[in-house]
């Protein structure tokens, strides 16, 4: 077994060289920008409606509701995340 080896034998997962703590407002707000999609509940007008914001925050869209909403993320290839 050599150090990089788990007990099984399987390699171990690289170590992370930063820590989360480090990371800037702006590099949060980069975090999974492309890839996730988060989904939150809205009322426009009376009416309720699920908005869809990058994962910055901004605004890419709107579905009357969640399973839509999420069928829309998916054809974009991004992961939905539900935000309360």
């Amino acid at each position: 077994m050599n150090r990089n080896d788990t007990p099984n034998g399987s390699p171990a997962a690289p170590q992370a060289s930063f820590s989360l703590r480090q990371l800037s407002d702006a590099d949060w707000a980069r975090f999974g920008a492309g890839e996730i999609a988060y989904l939150r509940p809205v009322t426009v007008n009376g009416v309720h409606a699920i908005a869809i914001h990058g994962a910055d925050g901004a605004p890419i869209g709107a579905a009357p509701n969640a399973e839509l909403a999420v069928a829309a993320i998916l054809q974009h290839e991004m992961a939905p995340v539900l935000l309360h």
